[in-house]
């Protein structure tokens, strides 16, 4: 019997034409802080709402496995997030977050993610972003998806856009001590996603459902 005999999510696994993406296990903590270690984004700017980067190296692996583990242990049916390992030719290359709050009501998600740097610019954060957006919306049923970026951040907005996403305000946000930026808010709707022309293989499917929603819903 395996893990997921355990952990019904581990059973979970979303396949785009170039990437797999499943819930993050232990073993693939150290290989993605390797990565963020190397370097992620422009150490000028911090693209994201936490300055986790910055921190030092023995100190980014024990709070990035503290995170994951945490998210994993709190996970229930009125609030979950998974983080999503991304995948391309079976080799660790960032992470796809997925999250819902009062899910069976609101019917909404909020993603994030991160690439590493020999993987960005080829369109994957796009590819990743539309698994996650097909599975939320056809596997368990969203009617929404909500996200944010910098408004400097032309990449991840451009992502957005891409998807169908449309601007949702914008607040003030401080992600370094030094640092004060503009967070673009987006959300799209099931109907106006930007569907691509591939589709998507879930594997667990039943598994997923069974330990993010409750019965009834």
């Amino acid at each position: 019997m395996g893990i997921e005999t355990v952990w019904p999510l581990f059973a979970l696994e979303l396949a785009t034409p170039r990437l797999t993406l499943r819930p993050l296990r232990d073993e693939d903590l150290a290989p993605l802080t390797d990565a963020a270690i190397e370097g992620i984004h422009d150490p000028d700017r911090m693209p994201f709402s936490a300055p986790w980067t910055d921190a030092e190296p023995e100190i980014l692996r024990r709070e990035f496995a503290r995170f994951h583990w945490s998210r994993r242990a709190q996970l229930r049916p009125e609030a979950w997030g998974i983080s999503f390992v991304v995948l391309e030719d079976g080799r660790p290359i960032g992470i796809q977050d997925l999250d819902g709050r009062d899910f069976p009501a609101l019917r909404s998600v909020h993603t994030g993610s991160w690439l590493t740097r020999s993987a960005q610019g080829r369109g994957l954060g796009r590819e990743m972003r539309a698994a996650v957006l097909l599975f939320a919306f056809d596997v368990l049923g969203a009617e929404w998806a909500e996200s944010g970026a910098a408004s400097w951040n032309a990449a991840s907005l451009g992502v957005s856009r891409a998807l169908g996403y449309r601007e949702n305000g914008i607040e003030r946000v401080r992600a370094r001590p030094d640092q004060v930026d503009d967070l673009v808010r987006l959300r799209v709707s099931a109907a106006e996603f930007a569907r691509p022309d591939w589709d998507l293989r879930v594997s667990g499917a039943e598994a997923a459902i069974g330990a993010l929603m409750p019965a009834q819903a």
